[in-house]
């Protein structure tokens, strides 16, 4: 069986064919552009493979509701051409095939649980820190979804006492990641984050943020791992003033000793490393055609 899989993101779009074990066969970027200019690279992709099923993870919002009438839509996305785009029915034109489809972070938690640093566990998740903070969560083996997908990126934190920053989201300025996203960062302080590395004030600021919506995670949804990926994560000082952070902000109310006493086997990093979201997407794949052909 081959696995189709992309991993739709706001900068690029990662199309990849490979089998349920997670290898994968062969692998191609393509910059994302206006939907006619980008989906054509993708096409012409799958095309050459013809894949037995294609997962997506996409950037969002999206919805992700199979009862909805827009299900596979990209939402109320700013980048340019792609608000209320039809993803999903966009490619069933073409391909005849079972289809998965989700946020590109909850395909990361999914890939995280199935072979990464999660496997084994019914449930964690997986929080994206870069050009925006968005969170995918499996729970009870099944990945979390309601009205819609979690928009975990976008709750309230108490400012830090010494930030001034207005905040960056263009919908609610100092939400998370508003304030602790890769551009707020750059925005703030002048410059990118991998050009601030010695600057200790920098990380103290930023883990002050991250922590305070970890420890939320936490106490609303109990996961029992929490995976940290992203560019500005790859800045590894960070992990331990997170958990820091999150032990003071707690204050021993959560008293398990995953968080009191094992917090740096709790807090990780992406056990699949960059390829946590493309994994994923041939894991819903590979579900969507388990369910169809079961």
């Amino acid at each position: 069986m081959l696995l189709g899989a992309i991993e739709a993101g706001g900068t690029k779009f990662v199309c990849a064919v490979g089998h349920e074990d997670g290898t994968i066969v062969e692998r191609t970027v393509i910059p994302t552009d206006l939907p006619e200019v980008t989906m054509r690279g993708v096409i012409q992709f799958f095309r050459k493979h013809q894949p037995d099923a294609i997962g997506i993870g996409t950037f969002g919002p999206a919805d992700v509701d199979p009862n909805s009438p827009a299900f596979g839509t990209i939402t109320s996305t700013p980048k340019n051409g792609w608000r209320d785009y039809p993803l999903l029915s966009e490619l069933k034109k073409v391909f005849s095939v079972p289809m998965g489809f989700n946020t590109d972070v909850n395909a990361a938690a999914l890939g995280e649980a199935r072979l990464g640093v999660a496997k084994g566990l019914d449930s964690c998740m997986y929080i994206t820190v870069g050009t925006g903070i968005g969170a995918g969560a499996l729970i009870g083996g099944k990945l979390l979804q309601g009205l819609s997908h979690p928009e975990m990126g976008h709750i309230m934190v108490r400012r830090h006492p010494n930030d001034s920053y207005e905040g960056k989201c263009p919908y609610h300025k100092d939400c998370l990641e508003g304030l602790a996203a890769g551009p707020a960062i750059e925005a703030r302080w002048g410059m990118k984050g991998d050009k601030l590395q010695e600057a200790d004030e920098v990380w103290e600021m930023e883990g002050y943020y991250l922590a305070q919506a970890i420890a939320h995670y936490i106490l609303v949804l109990s996961p029992k791992k929490i995976i940290l990926g992203g560019g500005v994560m790859k800045q590894e000082q960070l992990f331990s003033i997170i958990a820091r952070n999150v032990q003071e902000i707690l204050n021993g109310y959560v008293s398990l000793p995953e968080i009191t006493e094992r917090l740096d086997d709790y807090l990780v990093a992406p056990g699949l490393g960059d390829n946590a979201g493309i994994t994923g997407a041939l894991m819903l794949a590979y579900e969507a055609y388990t369910e169809q052909n079961s």
